[in-house]
């Protein structure tokens, strides 16, 4: 049997969620949350007051493989508890490499600077050493991690990731970066291929530090129109999956479309994703429907769901696995935790996915 048989065959074994993501259906599905490591957890906060800010927190590798495995110490792993370890970091990082300023406001959410709607790429300064602090936390999770228990890095997509470096900062409708695909295509063009570039070096390197699978989060997928889709989300996350499959063939790659809708069979079919990631507005039993048989699903509940708790939670949980009750799934919420979600509630999630 060859070393990639014997890797995928114990995977099987041991880590059900990375079986999964190789196609393997789970009578219980495993689970992990977006955003699991973060602000609704106390021991999260405790450890934030003590060493600072949130960059400052990425950047103290002890402190970030702390916080990765933070939810999987609170909630254990297998069933009743977490299929995987999420890398505490954030899609910035890559920008940050690429030479852009990179701060938080408080209350307001990440900077970029200088902005790209009035500087040009070349003016950047890479420093790609911006990545070892990350490889350096990987490193030291991978070594925790409970054997059960499967590590997941990720990145933002190209179209996600120029957002904010085109306008400095989130949007509503993402509208600066929006005009230039429109207006100055090629100009927009080599901004996506100069972020495919740095994000397939960032992965391949995460990859090469322990993680097991990645995740590639395209959250503003949803605001382009079709032929835009098809050029900003569809092409430039091919090639990454293209371009990480010659050089990692074995490791998944999670394609998560944020508001794709419609076109999700067409991200599905056209990236070459090992599994898609669905928001809480795709309707699980559609997805079921019109995606490729076998292809591994991850989602979808509403973070609000998650929040309320109670019946409504139940059924929102129940109408998912019986979704998805023939085909390989990942139980998720549809986007991150919010930080008001409730611990109890999370616990209750878990029992009901794992009973």
């Amino acid at each position: 049997m060859s070393s990639a048989l014997v890797r995928e065959s114990a995977a099987s074994v041991k880590k059900p969620l990375l079986a999964v993501l190789h196609g393997e259906r789970q009578d219980v599905p495993p689970v992990w949350l977006m955003r699991q490591a973060g602000r609704y957890l106390p021991e999260y906060r405790a450890l934030r007051a003590e060493k600072g800010g949130f960059l400052a927190l990425v950047y103290d590798s002890t402190a970030a493989a702390d916080i990765t495995l933070q939810p999987l110490d609170r909630f254990g792993t297998g069933p009743g508890g977490l299929g995987a370890a999420i890398l505490f970091s954030d899609i910035l990082i890559v920008p940050y490499a690429m030479g852009q300023d990179l701060w938080f406001e408080a209350g307001e959410g990440p900077r970029l600077a200088p902005t790209l709607d009035s500087h040009n790429l070349a003016a950047l300064q890479p420093d790609w050493g911006r990545y070892e602090a990350i490889y350096s936390t990987i490193r030291q999770v991978a070594a925790r991690l409970p054997q059960n228990a499967t590590f997941l890095g990720f990145a933002g997509s190209p179209w996600t990731i120029a957002t904010y470096m085109v306008a400095g900062q989130g949007s509503k409708d993402q509208g600066p970066a929006r005009r230039m695909a429109y207006g100055e295509p090629e100009r927009f063009g080599a901004l996506i291929d100069a972020i495919v570039d740095a994000t397939v070096t960032y992965l391949s390197g995460q990859i090469e530090a322990g993680v097991e699978a990645v995740q590639l989060f395209d959250s503003w997928a949803g605001s382009l129109a079709p032929l835009e889709f098809d050029r900003w989300v569809i092409a430039p996350n091919a090639q990454i999956v293209q371009r990480l499959k010659a050089l990692h063939p074995h490791t998944p790659i999670i394609g998560f479309p944020k508001g794709a809708g419609a076109k999700l069979l067409d991200y599905a079919v056209k990236t070459g994703v090992d599994a898609v990631g669905l928001d809480e507005t795709v309707d699980p039993h559609w997805a079921n429907a019109v995606l490729p048989k076998g292809l591994p699903v991850q989602g979808n509940l509403d973070p609000l769901a998650l929040i309320t708790g109670g019946d409504a939670m139940a059924r929102s949980v129940d109408n998912i696995l019986a979704a998805f009750v023939d085909r390989p799934h990942i139980f998720n919420l549809g986007h991150g935790i919010l930080p008001d979600a409730p611990i109890a509630h999370v616990e209750q999630l878990l029992a009901r996915i794992g009973q």
